[in-house]
């Protein structure tokens, strides 16, 4: 796990000094390859294209393992891996965008850029913060979890998985489109449960655990299954909501957007610190024992 925490830091330290890097991550030939597998239909579609890549990444890495300086030859590759599975644009880029617009037509075009199903992100500071949530978790966090238990084999499943689930321009039948969906929400799901409780921890413990439990007495036990990990929204719009609150902006017009936007930033930041921080020590605690 120290390669895989010295990989992370450094595409973390290179997407935060040029974030175009992420901008290479081109889907053309993942792409091709689905529309290539058009004669098949169903959950089997689903196994053999993201199975196809899975296995290839996994002989590479078995080959680097048998190559002379074998160790760096292996944080090269996992490098490589991680930063196209950081695409297609780091998140962190898209808020900058947000923030940094010259008005509020373009503030609202730059929103569009946090979702990845297609869904139209509204203009307000709590449909902007659930965006940011779900836009963090399949374009970072999900990666970095899978990538640490699973190494790069997990990250391109992880980042394959939600693009051939959640990309709606991807020509899928119905029922391939249905498995390529459930596939994705369950490798949001552990993702997404951590996620819930580090925000509670660095930001709002009461609204966001308090969310997330209303959120799972009033769905049925498979809903996140079918529908995607729902109480990771509930915990962000909660997060804002009290936030909003506190500050006295009960009318929607008073709302800064814009303020809770860069507070949610630091807020997911603060998250991600967390993360790489329980990694550290899981790596301090194995060199020590």
């Amino acid at each position: 796990m120290a390669v895989s925490l010295l990989t992370a830091l450094i595409a973390l330290g290179l997407v935060h000094i040029a974030p175009q890097l992420v901008h290479w991550r081109g889907d053309g030939g993942f792409r091709r390859w689905v529309k290539q597998l058009g004669d098949t239909a169903g959950p089997a579609r689903v196994a053999v294209t993201l199975g196809v890549p899975v296995v290839l990444c996994l002989l590479v890495t078995w080959v680097i393992s048998w190559l002379p300086g074998s160790e760096l030859w292996r944080l090269i590759f996992s490098l490589v891996v991680l930063l196209y599975c950081f695409g297609p644009h780091a998140y962190e880029a898209d808020l900058e965008a947000i923030i940094k617009a010259s008005d509020q037509p373009a503030r609202e075009a730059a929103a569009q850029a946090l979702s990845d199903d297609g869904e139209a992100v509204s203009w307000n500071a709590v449909a902007l913060g659930e965006a940011t949530a779900y836009a963090a978790l399949r374009r970072r966090f999900g990666v970095l979890l899978w990538f640490f238990l699973l190494g790069p084999v997990g990250a391109l499943l992880y980042r394959l998985a939600q693009t051939l689930g959640r990309d709606p321009s991807l020509q899928l039948d119905a029922p391939a489109r249905n498995a390529a969906r459930a596939f994705a929400n369950v490798a949001d799901w552990l993702p997404a449960q951590l996620m819930v409780f580090t925000l509670a921890l660095v930001g709002h413990w009461d609204a966001v655990i308090g969310a997330w439990k209303r959120w799972h007495q009033q769905q049925s036990p498979n809903s996140w299954y079918v529908e995607g990990p729902g109480f990771l929204g509930a915990a962000a719009r909660a997060d804002v909501q009290v936030d909003i609150e506190a500050g006295d902006g009960y009318a929607e017009e008073r709302i800064d957007t814009l303020g809770e936007l860069i507070r949610l930033r630091g807020t997911l930041l603060r998250a991600l610190l967390g993360w790489l921080s329980v990694v550290a020590l899981i790596v301090l605690a194995g060199w020590m024992s």
